[in-house]
């Protein structure tokens, strides 16, 4: 079981979209991000994520290339704020799953998988980043396997 953590790729500032779409340098990203993912042979079986514009935006391109076999769902609970050890508890840990989301809870939800604790930061996102995580089943913790960032492309 893989669980691969991507924060959303870049958004417009909210005075020019009040929703916070992708950017077209935002899609441009996140396209690079997954085709790399891609060409990987990386699958995933759920693609979930928040309700934000741009979280459904990166989920939609991640599932274009990736092909999860159904549609990207949202999911409340993935929102910065949101409590990283409560989402934690609900893994499926049979499922390769990606979570689309926000910072802080991306990095502090890494976090407290990989230490126990959501305030040892172990990982930087920046926009468009992936990270795959996977369960050590002698530790019985998760291991950050890789990461993608956009400025491979």
């Amino acid at each position: 079981m893989a669980l691969f953590l991507v924060r959303h790729g870049r958004s417009l500032p909210e005075e020019i979209d009040s929703q916070r779409r992708l950017s077209r340098e935002g899609i441009t990203e996140v396209e690079c991000v997954a085709a790399h993912a891609q060409d990987r042979g990386i699958r995933v079986d759920t693609i979930i994520h928040s309700p934000a514009a741009r979280a459904r935006q990166t989920a939609e391109i991640m599932a274009s290339y990736l092909k999860p076999g159904h549609d990207a769902m949202e999911v409340a609970g993935l929102g910065p704020s949101n409590s990283v050890e409560a989402f934690a508890g609900s893994i499926n840990e049979n499922d390769d799953i990606m979570v689309v989301g926000h910072l802080p809870f991306l990095e502090r939800l890494c976090s407290y998988l990989v230490t126990g604790s959501p305030d040892e930061r172990v990982v930087s996102f920046r926009s468009g980043t992936m990270v795959c995580l996977e369960k050590d089943p002698a530790r019985g913790a998760w291991v950050i396997r890789w990461t993608l960032r956009p400025d491979i492309c």
